[in-house]
């Protein structure tokens, strides 16, 4: 059984990791959202993300450890 994702919409402009971080209400600042990456507690497509500005995109999921997780959509 799969875990339940929530959607996040980004547009169609490019967003990077931390900007989705922030947007999903995950951190606070780009300074915390680029200590969590460091920590590696955030996975994108089911692996570790260590670039803090991986240019995201609608249908990549990114998930916290042992935390929730989102899929990207462009909300049309």
């Amino acid at each position: 059984m799969s875990e339940p994702r929530s959607p996040l919409k980004i547009g169609h402009e490019p967003i990077n990791l931390t900007q989705v971080l922030k947007r999903a209400g995950w951190v606070q600042s780009g300074g915390e959202a680029k200590s969590m990456i460091g920590e590696q507690r955030v996975f994108v497509n089911g692996e570790v993300e260590l670039r803090k500005r991986r240019q995201m995109k609608a249908g990549d999921v990114v998930r916290l450890e042992n935390g929730p997780s989102i899929v990207l959509t462009t909300g049309d």
